[in-house]
């Protein structure tokens, strides 16, 4: 007990230096700019969230876009109500998406697999379709909800007189556009980290893992487990809701394309192709997914030329020829390969690779996926 306790601090300094250094450690990959380094923030708090409830406690939702949805729409409305300061913003992101989560949880639950999986979808569904059109006077429907001229904004009202163009959000002052946009998420998420490895290591998280062992058998022993699994529901939505909040923050609109189904998804990636179960690998599954989405789709010809001016002529319009293929437009092709082949050769996910490289050369030997069954704890 005194070993994991003194190793607390440390882990959590570790994650802070990382992740608050990310500008200097990804400038040769070219992703150092601020609005992508505030996506590999907000979406890693995203995948952390939706682990929660995936990894451990097996339910897998297609839904969790809803929450995100929400999270976006209640701070796009307290910077319209109320004040352009991010911290109510996000206390309303995270407090609608919560309510919501509990309600949609509420009856979701009520059935587990697939049956639970289609539920989750379906409320998704529903929420974004209704936001195109029964509740287009809240959405704004396709147009999206932005930020007016004509906004009440009553607090700011009182204290700060209004400027001619729209406001910026800001953290008591503090613009939150660019790098000061980043290290605010960044700090939301290494706080993220650290509630999060607490939830992993605790009672409560020891208990969900025993529910996506064996729920039945845990009712057998007088667990109930249906609390256990909405209190992981609420807390995975409020994870989303929170990130929804800090995309508003960064950029002041809510649309419904954030409730479609595809987002949801895309969350489900993130977190196979880093690690299910694993506290770091739903994290380096956004970052990989964000990374490809905003790096490779920008790849054109002419970049490509530059990679492989080295090639004689005719090689270089073949190397060029066939890579094209796989950037640019054609980005989604070279993802799909390489979750294809993390689900053939590492079941589970880039966290099971980090694994098995430490094992080869810490003397352990490789092993194989069935000799060395990957575990559920977090990394």
């Amino acid at each position: 007990m005194k070993q994991i306790v003194s190793r607390e601090p440390f882990a959590l300094l570790a994650f802070a230096v990382v992740i608050l250094t990310m500008p200097l450690w990804l400038t040769p990959l070219g992703a150092n700019y601020p609005d992508l380094l505030q996506k590999f923030a907000i979406f890693a708090i995203f995948a952390m969230g939706f682990n929660i409830l995936f990894g451990l406690t097996g339910y897998l939702s297609f839904g969790h876009a809803a929450f995100l949805g929400v999270g976006s729409y209640a701070a796009v409305w307290s910077f319209k109500l109320f004040t352009m300061n991010v911290l109510p913003a996000i206390a309303f992101g995270m407090a609608f998406s919560g309510l919501f989560a509990l309600l949609i949880g509420y009856v979701s639950l009520r059935r587990s697999g697939i049956y639970f999986s289609i539920l989750t979808l379906a409320f998704a569904q529903m929420c974004y379709n209704l936001a195109y059109s029964v509740l287009t006077p809240i959405t704004n429907g396709e147009t999206g909800l932005q930020l007016t001229l004509q906004d009440p904004r009553i607090i700011d009202r009182i204290f700060v007189e209004p400027g001619p163009g729209l406001p910026e959000t800001n953290l008591f002052g503090i613009d939150m556009s660019g790098y000061p946009g980043f290290y605010f998420c960044a700090v939301v998420l290494i706080i993220c980290f650290f509630i999060t490895r607490r939830i992993f290591k605790s009672p409560f998280g020891l208990t969900l893992r025993g529910i996506k062992s064996n729920q039945g058998r845990m009712g057998y022993t007088g667990y109930s487990t249906r609390p256990y699994t909405l209190a992981a529901f609420v807390i995975s939505g409020m994870f989303a809701g929170l990130a929804g909040s800090l995309l508003a923050v960064t950029d002041p609109l809510a649309g419904a394309e954030r409730l479609q189904w595809t987002a949801s998804g895309e969350v489900v990636l993130m977190t196979i192709l880093g690690g299910v179960g694993t506290l770091i690998g739903p994290m380096l599954g956004a970052w990989i997914i964000k990374y490809f989405e905003n790096i490779f789709s920008s790849f054109n010809k002419s970049t490509l030329s530059e990679i492989f001016s080295f090639l004689p002529e005719n090689l270089q319009a073949f190397a060029v020829d066939i890579s094209s293929l796989f950037v640019g437009e054609g980005w989604h092709l070279t993802l799909g390969l390489l979750f294809m082949l993390v689900v053939i050769f590492l079941p589970g996910g880039v966290m099971e690779g980090w694994r098995r490289l430490v094992k080869r050369f810490s003397g352990g030997g490789g092993g194989s996926p069935e000799s060395a069954p990957v575990p559920q704890a977090a990394e």
